[in-house]
């Protein structure tokens, strides 16, 4: 798989990089707050498999202040909203993967995860052939998902 073979790791911070620069469409930033934003995971879980990160660059839960904390909560929301509008999932999985012993694949950045879940959408592919079924490309996702955020963000 990509993500553990290390392709498309680099070694400064996506978190940093990718809202600094303005190619949110190339980057799969769909939204952007005053402290944090929201963006599409390349290597996504499930479909629409959406992360809000702070713009401050910390990996510390503690070390966020509250009006962060705060936008982060509210641009959880906002992204469900659009989630539950563009492809109508049964459920979420949300949260932190504080540290690399909880999983988290970037630990020196916090990012809050989103993931759309439907019924029986669990197989065996990711483990058995080192793939991961995904049902529509990440670009169409995107501009779908894009659509709604903008008109539910008004």
């Amino acid at each position: 798989m990509s993500y553990i073979s290390g392709l498309g790791k680099t070694e400064s911070c996506i978190f940093c990089d990718k809202p600094s620069e303005d190619e949110d469409k190339k980057n799969l930033i769909l939204h952007r707050g005053k402290k944090a934003f929201v963006i599409m995971n390349l290597f996504p879980y499930n479909n629409g498999h959406l992360m809000v990160a702070p713009y401050k660059h910390t990996g510390d839960f503690l070390e966020l202040d509250d009006d962060e904390m705060l936008e982060i909560m509210q641009l959880t929301q906002l992204a469900i909203r659009v989630l539950r509008k563009t492809m109508n999932p049964a459920g979420f999985n949300t949260g932190f993967n504080i540290g690399k012993a909880a999983g988290a694949g970037i630990d020196a950045h916090l990012h809050f995860h989103i993931v759309p879940r439907w019924v029986g959408d669990t197989n065996f592919m990711p483990v058995v052939g080192e793939m991961k079924v995904i049902s529509e490309h990440i670009e169409v996702t995107y501009a779908n998902l894009l659509e709604c955020f903008r008109r539910e963000a008004e």
